[in-house]
């Protein structure tokens, strides 16, 4: 093998490049969580997935209409007053503004992980555990699949753009895993190492006594 080649497959499998990894991973699922949640508080996003929630047996419970959203779905970039005091009297954008916080929150706890490995921990698994809720709108949402509306490709396994979009978040469980792994070291690191310096001070102090 070329001796360029293996200099550079030698830096990608190295203990940096680990590092690089791991922290790229983390501060990309913060970005996510970071931006997504913010943009909750705007309503063209909490009007986009009043799907999603309003066909979930249980985050449809937070909609006062949850039945009649079809009806009163917009473009995004589109503004109809009417529709807007739909939403508003549905309580979307409140349910939307709460999970805006629970995003921002997982961003804020995963993005520490940078400094601190408990906080870290926390975020990480929050970040792990959300894809579970998410890709369980693949089963309950019907706008996750292409309609039939005459083309021969609808329904299962043709996802439509929202579908597309809640499908990638296998790759966010598949990161948030790693930094789970990485955090969870990090802790037992900062755990044991006092614990090693206690024996070793205790080891000099009864050497110097003998």
């Amino acid at each position: 093998m070329n001796m360029q080649i293996r200099r550079i497959l030698g830096l990608l499998s190295s203990s940096r490049s680990d590092w690089i990894g791991l922290h790229g991973m983390r501060i990309a699922i913060a970005i996510v969580f970071l931006w997504i949640g913010g943009l909750k508080f705007v309503p063209y996003e909490a009007d986009s997935i009043t799907p999603f929630v309003a066909n979930n047996p249980v985050m449809s419970l937070f909609y006062e209409h949850p039945d009649q959203y079809a009806q009163h779905l917009t473009r995004e970039g589109e503004l109809k007053p009417a529709e807007r005091a739909w939403q508003t009297a549905n309580d979307t954008y409140g349910f939307s503004s709460g999970l805006g916080i629970v995003e921002l929150t997982i961003g804020f706890l995963t993005l520490a992980g940078l400094v601190s490995p408990r906080l870290g921990l926390a975020g990480a698994t929050l970040a792990f555990l959300t894809p579970f809720v998410t890709l369980s709108f693949l089963v309950t949402t019907p706008e996750a699949w292409v309609p039939a509306l005459g083309d021969a490709q609808h329904g299962f396994p043709y996802l439509s753009g929202g579908g597309r979009l809640v499908l990638k978040d296998v790759m966010l469980m598949a990161g948030a895993w790693l930094v789970i792994a990485d955090s969870a070291r990090a802790v037992l690191s900062h755990r044991l190492t006092p614990r090693r310096t206690r024996e070793q001070s205790g080891r000099v102090a009864s050497q110097v006594q003998s």
